[in-house]
C-alpha cells in the first residue's frame, strides 16, 4: 500500500462548532431505555427510574496525561471511555451513557478528531454505552478531553470505598504493573526515534504492555462475574494510581489495616522480564505504576470458597484492624510499611 503523502485536511473553522458536533456524532445509536433525550437539544434527558445514578467524570490533558508523538488518536479516544468505565465498574455498576467534550488547537485537521471520535465510537459499541452529549471547544494548545460517564445500580448493590471490615480478604483482578511497563517501553523508543527518525521499533515482544498502556480495558468482565459467582463486594476501587494507593484509599475510607502479601500479587512474564531489562523492582512497579484498571476489593471470609479457583481474581492480602497499619509482607518474610508513591498528575 503506497503511503499518501498529502493526506485530507479539512479545517475546523469549515464545519463551525454546531457543524462539527453533528459530523462527529451523527453514527452514535442509542441502546437503551434509560436514555429519553441525548444529543440535538439544550440538554440530555435520562431516566433510571427506580435504580441510583453513579456519575464520574475525567480530564485527561495532552503532555500531562498523554504524548501524541507515540499515542495513536484512535487508541487515546478508546482508552479515554475505559478510564471512565473502570469507575463506574469500581462502583458495582453498570455504565449505560456518557457526554465527550474536547478542546482542540488549530493544529488538529478534522480527520484527526475524527479518528479521536472513531476510538469513542468503537468502545462506546463493545461496551454497550449510550453517547448523550458534550461540548467542542478551541484550545490554545493541544488537545484536551473530558468525559462523564453515567451508570446505574439498585441501591443494595452499590459498593464504596468504606465498607471493609477486619478480616475481610483483599482480592484483585488480572494483573498489574503492565501499564507503566508499556509506558516506559514507548518513551524509550520515542527518545530513540527523536535521535534516528529510520529507526522502526521492535514492540513486538512488548506486545502485551504496551497494549496495557495504550489500549486497557475496563473490567465489565468482573462485575458479571461477581453477580454470577453471589458475591457482593464489602469495599471495592480501580486500580488507576498503583495499588499502594488504592489500598490505603479502602483501608482510610473504612478505617482498618491491611496485610498484603508479595509472592501473591499476580505479575505477567512480560512485566518480570521487562523489569529486568530496565532494572526495577516488579514489586515496586506493581505498588506505584498505576493505570492498569483492574478492580481491587474485599470480600467476606465466607465467600472465599466461591473465588478460590478462578483465573481472574487473585487474593493478594486481608484486612485487619485500623491500629494494625497497611503492611506488605516480603518473600523474605519482612513486613514493610505500604506508602503511597502512586502517580500523581498534580505534580508530575
Amino acid at each position: 500500500m503506497i503511503e499518501d503523502k498529502q493526506p485530507q485536511r479539512t479545517s475546523l473553522s469549515d464545519l463551525g462548532e454546531f457543524g462539527l458536533i453533528e459530523h462527529l456524532t451523527q453514527h452514535f445509536d442509542i441502546k437503551h431505555e434509560s436514555t429519553l433525550k441525548s444529543i440535538g437539544d439544550d440538554a440530555a434527558v435520562v431516566d433510571f427510574a427506580d435504580q441510583q445514578c453513579v456519575i464520574t467524570t475525567d480530564l485527561l490533558v495532552e503532555g500531562v496525561h498523554f504524548d501524541l508523538s507515540y499515542v495513536p488518536l484512535k487508541h487515546l479516544g478508546y482508552k479515554s471511555v475505559m478510564v471512565n468505565l473502570s469507575d463506574v465498574y469500581a462502583m458495582n455498576a453498570t455504565p449505560k451513557q456518557i457526554t465527550v467534550s474536547i478542546a482542540v488547537s488549530n493544529r488538529f485537521p478534522l480527520e484527526a478528531i475524527e479518528e479521536l471520535y472513531a476510538g469513542i465510537r468503537t468502545a462506546a459499541k463493545i461496551y454497550n454505552i449510550d453517547v448523550i452529549g458534550g461540548d467542542t471547544t478551541s484550545s490554545q494548545k493541544g488537545l484536551l478531553i473530558s468525559i462523564t460517564a453515567l451508570g446505574h445500580a439498585k441501591k443494595e448493590e452499590i459498593v464504596y470505598r468504606d465498607g471493609a471490615k477486619d478480616n475481610d480478604l483483599v482480592v484483585l483482578s488480572g494483573d498489574i504493573g503492565g501499564a507503566y511497563l508499556g509506558l516506559q517501553v514507548l518513551e524509550r523508543e520515542n527518545e530513540v526515534f527523536k535521535v534516528n527518525p529510520n529507526n522502526q521499533p521492535d514492540l513486538d515482544p512488548y506486545s502485551y504492555i504496551v497494549e496495557r498502556q495504550l489500549k486497557p480495558e475496563a473490567r465489565k468482565d468482573i462485575i458479571e462475574l461477581l453477580k454470577e459467582l453471589d458475591v457482593q463486594p464489602t469495599s471495592m476501587i480501580d486500580v488507576s494510581d498503583g495499588l499502594s494507593s488504592e489500598i490505603m484509599h479502602i483501608c482510610k475510607s473504612s478505617k482498618v489495616g491491611a496485610t498484603l502479601y508479595e509472592e501473591k500479587i499476580p505479575l505477567d512474564p512480560t512485566v518480570i522480564s521487562t523489569c529486568e531489562e530496565f532494572e526495577l523492582d516488579s514489586t515496586t512497579i506493581a505498588l506505584s505504576g498505576g493505570e492498569d484498571y483492574e478492580l481491587l476489593f474485599t470480600v467476606k471470609q465466607e465467600d472465599y470458597d466461591k473465588i478460590k479457583a478462578n483465573p481472574s481474581l487473585t487474593i493478594i492480602g486481608h484486612i485487619t484492624p485500623e491500629n494494625n497499619g497497611i503492611y506488605l509482607v516480603t518473600r523474605g518474610d519482612t513486613k514493610v510499611e505500604i506508602k503511597a508513591r502512586g502517580w500523581n498528575s498534580l505534580t508530575e
